[in-house]
């Protein structure tokens, strides 16, 4: 939590204007609520302490601390992933109707995305984020990362290939996806194994993320059988009659959290193909979840290139 009490109107106000694309920034960066709001108090005491009267942009004096301190974050969070208790999935966010309707928006911090931003090092994903979410010119990037734009322009175009590469392609409609997390939610709340099986496509994968914390898969599962039964299994352990589970707009997209009385248990995202679920990613680390609580919509808006 950013301390405002000792700052004055004229220290937070430049912070204050740009704090959602400072915060969707860091979090595109890192994949994480937790360490993008991290950042951010980071990047705020930088703020306070700053010789202000220099800063012709503060904006762009913004970014460019907050880029650079999540560089240094993922840097070091590397190692930690790697010795990570099953799959690693990005903390979930909640995201306003408004912005998920952005297509392209939706697209830039939607949960398939996030996976494979994780596939880049931490220094093509600050280029990628930089210049293909927010628009910023190679020259700007350069600035921001204190390197050559000639070495900024190699970096965008060899994240950009690792990107297309990697990146899901499904259409998604509004209503489709509607209707299909209503029959899905159905299907499971009923405990219909076909009825669950019929949902899934042929080839689905499906991750959960524990962390250790909780009991999860340690590997993706793959196949109709395997994910439905596990499905099922794992909406069957809570005991209290108060679970139940509800859609919202996660990362951009329609998903599921399910909760036992008020708290969330845990939130799901996935992926269509032809009408089925084609990647399904269960985020159950209860450590990974602040961004899924009500009243948390942090800034995802990707707001107009400088």
């Amino acid at each position: 939590m950013i301390n405002k009490s000792s700052a004055g109107p004229d220290v937070l106000a430049p912070f204050t204007e740009h704090r959602r694309l400072l915060f969707a920034t860091a979090y595109r960066m890192l994949g994480s609520v937790a360490d993008a709001e991290d950042v951010l108090q980071d990047a705020w005491l930088k703020w306070a302490q700053a010789d202000r009267g220099s800063v012709r942009n503060p904006r762009a004096y913004l970014v460019r601390t907050v880029t650079n301190l999540a560089l240094n974050r993922l840097t070091s969070a590397r190692a930690t992933r790697e010795a990570y208790v099953g799959p690693w999935l990005p903390e979930p966010l909640l995201t306003e109707p408004d912005v998920a309707e952005e297509a392209e928006l939706a697209d830039t911090v939607s949960t398939a995305m996030l996976v494979v931003l994780e596939s880049l090092s931490p220094l093509e994903r600050a280029v990628f984020v930089l210049r293909e979410v927010f628009g910023y010119s190679y020259a700007e990037i350069a600035d921001v990362l204190d390197r050559g734009e000639a070495s900024v322009r190699q970096t965008a175009h060899r994240a950009r290939g690792h990107v297309q590469a990697r990146r899901p392609r499904f259409d998604t409609d509004a209503e489709e996806r509607r209707e299909i997390t209503d029959r899905f939610l159905a299907a499971c709340g009923g405990g219909d194994l076909n009825a669950v099986m019929e949902m899934l496509a042929p080839d689905v994968t499906a991750w959960s993320d524990g962390g250790g914390k909780v009991s999860a898969a340690r590997r993706p599962l793959h196949g109709p059988d395997h994910v439905a039964r596990w499905l099922l299994g794992v909406l069957a352990k809570p005991a209290s009659a108060d679970a139940y589970a509800r859609p919202v707009q996660i990362n951009g997209e329609l998903g599921l959290l399910w909760y036992i009385g008020d708290a969330v248990l845990g939130a799901v995202t996935f992926d269509l193909a032809d009408g089925r679920i084609q990647n399904l990613r269960l985020q159950i680390n209860p450590d990974k979840l602040a961004g899924v609580q009500e009243g948390h919509t942090g800034g995802t808006e990707a707001p107009a290139a400088p």
